[in-house]
């Protein structure tokens, strides 16, 4: 999966584009005035990251820091401004 960082302004002006990546399975990062404001993925990769975060709760092993810690790793991208 690839992640892509755009601003809101090149986001709306190539919606088509953007729409056509997310449906190949990647994922866009939307910004705004330099600061994140949306996420855009597709329904099986929500359905996903809801299915893996379930099991992890129902199971009672995760650590809620620790996720949201590695996720934000996942998606750093020093090119994105």
């Amino acid at each position: 999966m690839a992640v892509q960082a755009v601003t809101a302004t090149k986001f709306q002006n190539n919606f088509g584009k953007f729409l056509q990546f997310v449906q190949e399975g990647n994922e866009v990062v939307i910004f705004k005035n330099g600061k994140e404001v949306a996420r855009l993925i597709s329904k099986q990769t929500s359905r996903q990251f809801l299915v893996d975060s379930l099991a992890g709760i129902l199971k009672n092993d995760t650590d809620e820091k620790e996720m949201t810690e590695e996720r934000v790793r996942a998606h750093e991208d020093p090119d994105r401004h």
